[in-house]
């Protein structure tokens, strides 16, 4: 395949790397088993699945607290989001290298999913900008683990605890071209944000051919039919430009703290892995 040229059929032929459950790894026959999100959200299950709920609380919470311990010393951040399909030496795949280059080099660490595509970008750009690399995985039925470029890395069996994660660690969001994983994160951004369940801070799009049409969409069809306000759509803010970017991310960043509260990057502050967790 060519640089710059997507091939479903690459993606969907990668190496069966293994899948992720929680810290265990499973490989060919013993990876056949479903997701830890399928159990709890399957209503169909059998009725003695109810009574094993009170027992999944607790690995729930487990996730949260290795969450929490893990990143509670990260600093300021920005989360990256895309595709796990953009090729390497792509366009969005080199611009989301430089956007990862140029937010560590404003003392932000770069958080991504953790996964191949633009996840691998963003980690990559982070670690060649001397930064911190974070990245959050979620078990699925196709992955490829976590990719070279993540120096912190948590993996997730439950996307509301991952998504936690993305949020409250957070001080932007740079939203690479992607699919439908892209998409959930973008629009949970925005709804977290207009209803001020968290803070308004600066949502960017990155790609104007790409999120052109979505956009007018929403302006043509959801706000000329009433089901949101005009202010919604400033919530976005669209470019072709890394520079710019990462300029909006910083300057939203800075209009929360204040200057003077931003800190300098110091790579001995990086955060340590969490490893206490409830069994």
């Amino acid at each position: 395949m060519s640089p710059g040229h997507y091939d479903p059929k690459y993606f969907d032929s990668m190496p069966h790397s293994g899948r992720h459950k929680g810290s265990v790894t499973l490989r060919r026959g013993q990876a056949k088993i479903p997701q830890a999100d399928n159990y709890l959200l399957d209503t169909r299950a059998p009725v003695d699945f109810t009574h094993t709920d009170p027992w999944r609380v607790l690995r729930i919470q487990s996730e949260f607290v290795e969450g929490f311990g893990t990143l509670s010393e990260l600093g300021p951040a920005i989360s990256i989001f895309g595709s796990a399909r953009t090729a390497r030496g792509s366009k969005y795949y080199v611009a989301a290298e430089e956007i990862a280059r140029r937010l560590v080099s404003e003392a932000l660490a770069v958080i991504t999913g953790g996964g191949p595509g633009t996840m691998e970008a963003g980690n990559k750009g982070a670690v060649e900008g001397g930064g911190v690399s974070v990245g959050l995985g979620i078990e699925l039925p196709f992955e490829s683990g976590m990719n070279e470029y993540v120096d912190l890395g948590i993996n997730f069996r439950y996307f509301f605890a991952r998504k936690t994660m993305f949020v409250k660690y957070s001080q932007g969001f740079v939203v690479m071209p992607g699919g439908l994983g892209t998409l959930d994160e973008l629009f949970e951004a925005i709804t977290l944000v207009q209803t001020e369940k968290i803070t308004n801070f600066p949502i960017v799009l990155f790609g104007t051919e790409y999120w052109t049409p979505l956009l007018d969409w929403m302006r043509n069809t959801v706000l000329a039919e009433g089901m949101i306000s005009a202010s919604d759509l400033d919530l976005l803010r669209l470019t072709d430009s890394t520079e710019e970017a990462v300029a909006w991310v910083i300057e939203g960043h800075k209009e929360l703290l204040g200057p003077e509260d931003v800190p300098e990057f110091d790579e001995r502050h990086a955060p340590q892995p969490h490893h206490e967790s409830a069994e």
